[in-house]
């Protein structure tokens, strides 16, 4: 079979699509070869982040316009239209995907492949029954959802954070199997439409990559309007009499098995590598026990020339960070300037209600590095802010950590209103060159505005053991 040759092969259509426009700009000879198996855009614009972020901002409006009555307004809602909600979601997302279907299918010098491919042997893939070759390639293949081996999963049926934006009737009650991210906006976002929603995660602490302090404050929030179980490890699924589904699951600490009856199950319960669809072991490519291609310190795999970022990787599966990589991957294999990354501050956000942010070190982590004695951590209420408490809110709030002798911070965690912008400018200091908590503080913040938060949060920094004695004592804030 002939084989076509390429200057650059790109499997996957989300972050690795950075690169290519300025490759071929620098370039405008060269011939790219683009490879998705999925609709064109990534995991983010066609199935995670962006769909969800519009799902989200309906359900954050609805829980807001739920605490007028607090401020004197006499509102009522109606109606939540779920097709509506959800057809807007379509919709948004659908065009950009045919946008970017449009522009890699009549580019110059892109032949976009939308078919599954793989490794037949190094630099070489099969796809579409055609066998192609790269001088360089660029792993950019995601992941997917993971789904544990439970009992009569298969045979009952289930969906994933995949299949559920695909639905056009609302379930009336719904089982989230994981305690993570995914099961926290979706818990969220069902809800607020008006599903009954129940979450069973197999951790003991709900958001278990956050503070406990924080996980502690969400589980109780969110335990207003779903029921959230934790410590429970699901073991099987079965059809019950009424056509429902039932949820069996077993308490960690106790033994004991309970059940959970509902229309729909969603299995949200981490990612998994894609990789085996691709075998890359043909491609002299490495991956390990789990399938994620294993990386250097440049993001260079097992094999020169080629390059693996992103969800692939398996170290932090944020788009935001498969962005950063994307530009590690530029300068190193295009200009050729050696780049390490560099994940000492990574941030994210939990969009659920209420919303949650968190960058760098957690206080266990800081603690381990640095001795108790060799930080201090820093705590302010949104309540005590002019700005919160004409909001009227209470008990969220900001905690900092920064290393005691040069004030280099740390980490950063903050659950309330808008907490994935407020953490931005910590975020920011964190990419300086001292990292220092001092421009934050020396700085003139509006006031009365919700930024006083943060500020005042850097200014009331103590010893750990003292901060764990306001936060109980004198805020009443649980720390499990």
């Amino acid at each position: 079979m002939k084989v076509k040759k390429y200057d650059l092969v790109v499997i996957g259509t989300g972050s690795a699509m950075n690169i290519v426009d300025p490759m071929l700009r620098r370039n405008p000879s060269m011939k790219v070869a683009v490879i998705d198996k999925d609709d064109p855009g990534g995991i983010c614009l066609t199935r995670g982040c962006i769909p969800t972020k519009i799902l989200l901002y309906p359900a954050e409006l609805f829980r807001e316009i739920e605490r007028a009555p607090k401020f004197g307004i006499d509102v009522e809602v109606k109606k939540v239209d779920f097709e509506k909600v959800m057809g807007r979601m379509r919709k948004l997302i659908d065009r950009d995907i045919e946008m970017i279907r449009k522009g890699l299918s009549h580019a110059p010098n892109i032949d976009y492949y939308p078919h599954p491919a793989s490794f037949v042997a190094p630099y070489t893939l099969k796809v579409a029954g055609k066998l192609i070759k790269g001088d360089m390639i660029f792993l950019c293949t995601g992941s997917k959802p993971y789904i544990p081996p439970i009992k009569g999963l298969e045979k009952v049926g289930y969906h994933t954070s995949d299949t559920i934006l695909r639905i056009k009737k609302q379930p009336k009650s719904l089982i989230i199997v994981g305690g993570g991210y995914i099961a926290a906006e979706f818990g969220h976002f069902f809800s607020a439409m008006g599903t009954d929603v129940t979450i069973v995660g197999r951790n003991p602490q709900f958001l278990p990559q956050e503070e406990p302090e924080i996980s502690a404050l969400v589980k109780r929030e969110m335990s207003k309007y779903l029921r959230l179980v934790t410590n429970h490890e699901v073991v099987e699924v079965e059809k019950g009499l009424t056509g429902k589904k039932k949820v069996i699951a077993i308490n960690r600490a106790t033994g004991k098995r309970v059940s959970f009856t509902a229309e729909e199950i969603l299995i949200a319960a981490g990612r998994a590598s894609n990789s085996d669809i691709l075998h890359p072991e043909k491609g002299g490519i490495k991956t390990d026990k789990k399938g994620w291609i294993i990386v250097n310190e440049y993001l260079e795999t097992s094999q020169p020339n080629v390059w693996a970022f992103g969800d692939a990787i398996g170290v932090h599966l944020f788009k935001h960070v498969a962005n950063y990589e994307s530009l590690v991957v530029y300068y190193n294999a295009v200009l050729k300037r050696r780049m390490k990354v560099d994940y000492h501050a990574v941030p994210h956000a939990v969009f659920t209600y209420p919303e949650v942010a968190s960058v760098g070190m957690r206080e266990k982590e800081a603690i381990m590095k640095y001795g108790e004695k060799g930080i201090l951590i820093g705590i302010e209420r949104y309540e005590d802010t002019a700005k919160g408490e004409a909001m009227g809110v209470k008990d969220y709030f900001v905690k900092v950590i920064v290393k005691r002798d040069d004030m280099r911070i740390l980490g950063a965690h903050i659950i309330g209103p808008q907490a994935s912008v407020l953490i931005q400018e910590i975020i920011n200091l964190m990419y300086t060159e001292d990292e220092s908590a001092y421009p934050l503080m020396d700085a003139m913040h509006i006031h009365p505005a919700l930024s006083e938060v943060v500020e005042r949060a850097f200014g009331s920094l103590m010893p750990p053991k003292h901060y764990h004695h306001v936060l109980t004592e004198h805020f009443g804030l649980p720390e499990k």
